[in-house]
């Protein structure tokens, strides 16, 4: 089965769907050995790592498409929803951003309707008109034919244009064939309840971190309201640069590394030198 295919095998099972947010090599290759069959390439984290600086549009899908190729090569079992933005343009880069994560092997990729370039501020989330946006997620479902990568829908006009614009907007990208939707900012739980109406069956995506002004549900609150996956874009992160800081002030400390540091051995097996001494051994040349 192709990663599209198993997505949507995933997404048909009964219970909820918990998707770490992941950005390198490594946080895939962790979230993987843990278990996670599904995972969410975030563009707030790949720019955390790339750029040490909060998710403002300044990553370009070049690095963004880099790093997806780093997750996938870490995980090649891990199904990823790999963060579209944008489309970084208009819809013709849409559907080259489709194509190209299709292409390959992402399982869903998320199209926003962001106005782009942003305003030269960290606040608010102006949005495209309706119109344009139905253009760039029919552009979207028109390019994932190719591959059959799912495509999910996201608006973020909840906060600068209301909850009804938002829910017209998601029966819209439901018409226009989105395979998963995704209302940002919800400010209670009666509007979780009546974006996953709006989606008509097609499952409901949601952040739930902690900490952004917008509805968090529990886990078992967000199952409750109908939610179908939840991801966690601080998850790892947070406690990767608490993990960061500690061995900084460690070192900072005249130690050679933090109290929560891994064991020496538990490092080297989580990085996988003995799997890479087996392999290599295939290939010793004989005395």
């Amino acid at each position: 089965m192709t990663p599209p295919e198993r997505m949507r095998a995933l997404l048909a099972e009964p219970g909820f769907v918990v998707m770490p947010a992941v950005w390198d090599g490594l946080s895939a290759k962790l979230a993987a050995g843990a278990g996670f069959r599904t995972a969410f390439l975030s563009g707030s984290c790949v720019a955390a790592s790339r750029l040490g600086g909060p998710d403002l549009d300044l990553v370009s899908f070049a690095e963004m498409f880099d790093s997806f190729n780093m997750v996938r090569g870490a995980a090649p079992d891990l199904l990823v929803l790999a963060d579209g933005d944008h489309g970084y343009g208009n819809a013709m880069n849409v559907q080259r951003t489709v194509r190209a994560y299709g292409r390959a092997g992402a399982a869903a990729v998320l199209i926003e309707d962001k106005v782009t370039p942003r305003a030269l501020t960290a606040a608010g989330k102006p949005c495209l008109p309706r119109e344009e946006a139905r253009m760039k997620i029919r552009a979207a479902v028109e390019a994932a034919k190719e591959s059959g990568v799912l495509i999910l829908a996201r608006t973020d006009c909840r906060p600068t244009q209301g909850i009804d614009e938002a829910l017209a907007r998601i029966e819209m990208y439901v018409a226009e064939g989105a395979d998963i939707l995704f209302l940002d900012s919800p400010a209670d739980e009666e509007e979780i309840r009546r974006a996953v109406a709006a989606a008509a069956g097609r499952p409901s995506f949601a952040v739930l971190s902690p900490g952004a002004p917008r509805e968090t549900p529990s886990r078992e609150r967000a199952a409750a309201l109908g939610l179908k996956i939840g991801t966690y874009p601080t998850g790892l992160l947070s406690p990767a640069i608490a993990g960061m800081k500690a061995g900084l002030a460690a070192l900072a400390a005249g130690e050679a590394e933090a109290a929560g540091a891994l064991p020496p051995a538990e490092l080297r097996a989580t990085l996988g030198y003995a799997d890479y001494d087996a392999q290599a051994r295939r290939f010793v040349v004989p005395g």
